[in-house]
């Protein structure tokens, strides 16, 4: 099921020019009607199912698929994003509810850092069977063989 809009609880962010739905989903597929004010997915079909657009919305107003990784099916998902938090709220086909609170990445917006603290690559590296980082992220040395 992809992400759905619940009417009754979306405001439409205020009435601005785009809503934070708008602004997370990476497939452009959240849209603001001008005449009701309020947000809809445009093609439920093309969803990729991420959850950005939950995650974002300020109201709560978007109604999510929990993944069976962490929810059982027929169990809905919601969550709710402070600023150091996402608290998930689940509730189960039976009726019950817990709730889970995550921490968030906390990295100024613009300042993260492409690949880390590692340095570019070289050219032959792209044909190496490991990635760039995982020698030095694992805490391990990798034997290299001598031409």
């Amino acid at each position: 099921m992809p992400a759905f809009i619940i009417a009754e609880k979306c405001d439409g962010c205020k009435g601005r020019d785009r809503t934070a739905c708008m602004y997370a989903c990476p497939n452009d597929l959240m849209v603001l009607d001008k005449v009701t004010m309020k947000a809809y997915n445009r093609d439920p079909w093309m969803c990729w199912e991420c959850l950005c657009c939950g995650k974002i919305c300020p109201q709560q107003a978007i109604d999510l698929r929990g993944y069976a990784d962490f929810v059982p099916l027929g169990a809905s998902a919601i969550p709710l994003r402070s600023t150091d938090s996402i608290i998930w709220t689940i509730r189960f086909r039976n009726g019950t509810v817990k709730r889970f609170k995550f921490p968030v990445r906390n990295t100024e917006e613009g300042s993260a850092v492409p690949g880390g603290k590692f340095g570019p690559g070289k050219a032959e590296d792209i044909n190496m069977p490991y990635l760039f980082t995982e020698p030095a992220s694992l805490g391990v040395e990798l034997p290299v063989l001598k031409k």
